[in-house]
């Protein structure tokens, strides 16, 4: 039975974990939730995990979930929040997961914590936003985006991504049919996940996408686990040049590129995925 522990953080907020307890001795998969998503495990999550002898392990950033919000929070300060939490839970060595939102923290943890992340994969996660340097390429990682809306708005600030999420409505056209199919069959506890937690914790997703845009805190080049980069070749929501960012920023990376798949629907490559990790874990 998947466990919710509530965590005192060092500077008093509180975090709140999902760990499903696994066998005894069991290593560990650390899921890095999407945005939105209440930070809760997820049945496809826990049974791929459980399938492979993995104690799966999520927790909800600040902001989600009962976590204690945190505006102006950096990826990598995300990440070290964990960080602290798996340290209670008596996690030494583990691997982890990050879809979409998650991505960059799951990356982030591995940078920061090399000692006890042997291993990457990212599904459909976005990579770290261009600098201000001159030439970099601020409208191709945008490109192709279906709804960018909210990271744009991001780029100014809490305030105006807080102001963008009063009025904004979701894009259909961000999901393609085989997404909405996932949705319809084993996934479509994340999509009333999502909803729910959209309405509960607004503040949530305004702090992932201004964290998004702005420096992660964290080096790619600091990441030495090996990492899967999962991406779909038809998603509309984090399109595929963020796979080719992340790969040429990672020193042990490699893309499963899946042509077909969208933003959901890539997740069905999740049981494979940890197949790929299990030997590192």
């Amino acid at each position: 039975m998947t466990r919710r522990h509530e965590l005192d953080l060092p500077d008093g907020r509180r975090l709140v974990v999902h760990d499903d307890g696994g066998r005894p001795g069991a290593p560990a998969v650390v899921w890095h939730h999407g945005s939105p998503q209440s930070g809760a495990l997820l049945p496809p999550v826990a049974e791929a995990a459980a399938a492979r002898g993995l104690r799966a392990v999520s927790g909800a950033r600040a902001g989600y979930g009962g976590s204690t919000r945190r505006p102006g929070r950096t990826v990598a300060g995300s990440a070290a929040d964990l960080a602290h939490a798996l340290d209670e839970l008596g996690v030494t060595r583990c691997v982890a997961v990050g879809a979409s939102g998650g991505g960059p923290h799951a990356l982030a943890l591995a940078a920061l914590r090399p000692d006890l992340v042997a291993g990457v994969v990212t599904l459909a996660g976005p990579a770290p936003f261009p600098g201000a340097d001159a030439g970099s390429d601020v409208e191709g990682w945008f490109a192709g985006m279906a709804d960018d809306g909210g990271l744009r708005s991001a780029l100014e600030g809490t305030a105006a991504r807080a102001a963008h999420q009063e009025t904004a409505e979701f894009d259909e056209s961000s999901f393609t049919p085989a997404d909405h199919a996932m949705f319809a069959g084993p996934w479509g506890a994340l999509g009333e996940d999502a909803g729910r937690a959209g309405e509960a914790w607004p503040g949530g997703l305004v702090d992932d996408d201004v964290a998004f845009v702005r420096p992660w805190g964290v080096e790619l080049a600091d990441v030495a686990a090996p990492v899967l980069v999962v991406q779909g070749g038809a998603d509309r929501v984090v399109p595929r040049r963020h796979a080719d960012l992340l790969l040429d920023a990672l020193p042990a990376g490699e893309l499963w590129l899946r042509p077909r798949d969208g933003h959901i629907s890539v997740l069905d490559a999740l049981p494979v995925a940890l197949d790929w990790l299990r030997p590192l874990a």
